[in-house]
């Protein structure tokens, strides 16, 4: 069976991620997280690689960053990230469309900061190498780059069930490499929408992070429902405890 393309994807359901508050599964789980590892944000220039419709990106805008220039291969979670910037922000804002593997009509040489929130998640190894090369080379000297991916086990972990999963097909961990698992993640209010994941290992995003030049040693987090969230909402979460949902990477580039 033909896979449809990630762009012809998220066109397709660009109004679903769409959202001004928390509303999905890793708006809980993740995205707070990378605001944090992303800080100290005032003043800073910020390059969101695979930005979706802004979410992250007016986070950041929040916390006191100077601009963030965004780049998606959805022309229209593009288009949504455009119309949903704030009017009267301080921070400057553009959002523009293309293949982050490839891109290369930057605003700025260097970022202070740059994130990739559940790109590679879309993208073969090849493709993510090239991605961190071009991360690693508009990073300014003591910049930090942060990126998420799904858990490298969690689609062997859980059965093919909401709130999240991925369907392996069988596939072994090792075997699986540069496969595109298809998956979906679910919305508070219990709309699902469509996810995928080419699978890597762990020795694979360490290998990629080498082969960009990057040589310090990253700081790694696995993601997960804490306490606060069952808490919060325990039919939502409660199904996730337990369970390694993302990894969040932070490298720094030398001074």
């Amino acid at each position: 069976m033909t896979q449809d393309s990630t762009e012809a994807i998220y066109d397709a359901n660009a109004g679903s991620w769409a959202r001004r508050e928390r509303v999905l599964l890793s708006d809980f789980t993740a995205r707070p997280f990378v605001i944090e590892e992303l800080g100290p944000l005032a003043g800073a220039h910020v390059l969101d690689l695979g930005c979706g419709e802004g979410y992250v990106a007016r986070l950041v805008a929040e916390a006191g960053a100077a601009s963030v220039f965004g780049v998606d291969v959805s022309s229209e979670m593009v288009q949504n990230a455009r119309k949903a910037i704030p009017v009267g922000s301080p921070c400057a804002m553009v959002f523009e469309a293309g293949d982050a593997s490839v891109f290369t009509t930057f605003p700025r040489e260097r970022f202070d900061r740059v994130m990739a929130v559940f790109l590679f998640n879309y993208l073969t190894r090849a493709q993510m190498t090239a991605v961190m090369r071009a991360a690693r080379e508009r990073l300014a000297p003591g910049g930090h780059f942060v990126f998420t991916v799904p858990h490298p086990c969690f689609p062997y972990m859980r059965p093919a069930s909401a709130p999240f999963f991925f369907d392996t097909e069988g596939k072994s961990y090792f075997a699986g490499v540069d496969t595109t698992y298809e998956g979906k993640i679910w919305r508070r209010d219990g709309e699902g929408v469509p996810v995928r994941c080419v699978h890597k290992t762990f020795a694979d995003y360490f290998t990629a992070l080498a082969e960009a030049g990057f040589t310090a040693l990253p700081k790694l987090v696995e993601l997960k429902v804490t306490e606060e969230h069952v808490a919060f909402d325990r039919p939502f979460f409660e199904p996730l405890y337990g369970y390694p949902l993302h990894v969040l990477f932070r490298v720094e580039a030398p001074r």
